[in-house]
């Protein structure tokens, strides 16, 4: 393994900004299945998988389908309309600055995930999807991330259980507190 600086990000609220499509995509999701999400809910707890979050809402047996159906409608109703998040290019750039090398860990689904890197030119070298709490923490591991950036307590675990310093950023759904 090298000794290379590697730090690893997040994506959703912690580089770019995916409330207003998740929100698209859940109401275009709702209207196929006749249901009425409670999307300012839901936006408002991003983070855990999509299946688990929808969960409370569908029964158990069309959560697979419905995640399916999520992720197929997403790239029509959410890659254009997330922003980046301020800061996230500069911070990648600080990474790049140090001659670092940039490991985006994710839970979202991988395809997906790589429609904002290309469609926000988002600087990164390697892309780890699905993947959530500390499972996060083999590719953290694998890819010698030394600091993991994120912006929920499951993103502290996965770099907890890596080994590696957790930085926390306060814009998604957990706060400073349930961060540490």
């Amino acid at each position: 393994m090298s000794s290379q600086l590697a730090v690893g990000f997040d994506l959703d609220m912690t580089l770019i900004d995916t409330v207003p499509g998740f929100a698209a995509v859940l109401r275009a999701l709702g209207e196929e299945l006749g249901i009425e999400f409670p999307v300012a809910e839901l936006t408002a707890k991003l983070g855990p998988p999509l299946e688990q979050m929808l969960a409370p809402h569908l029964p158990a047996d069309d959560l697979a389908a419905a995640g399916d159906r999520f992720r197929a409608l997403y790239p029509d109703h959410a890659i254009a309309s997330v922003p980046v998040l301020a800061g996230a290019h500069e911070a990648l750039a600080a990474v790049r600055a140090q001659r670092g090398r940039i490991v985006l860990v994710t839970g979202k689904f991988p395809a997906n995930a790589q429609r904002h890197i290309d469609h926000l030119g988002l600087d990164v070298d390697l892309l780890e999807g699905w993947v959530w709490g500390v499972g996060k923490a083999e590719a953290l591991r694998r890819e010698g991330v030394s600091i993991y950036v994120g912006d929920h307590v499951h993103d502290v675990e996965g770099a907890r259980a890596a080994g590696a310093l957790s930085v926390s950023v306060l814009t998604g759904g957990c706060s400073r507190r349930s961060a540490r």
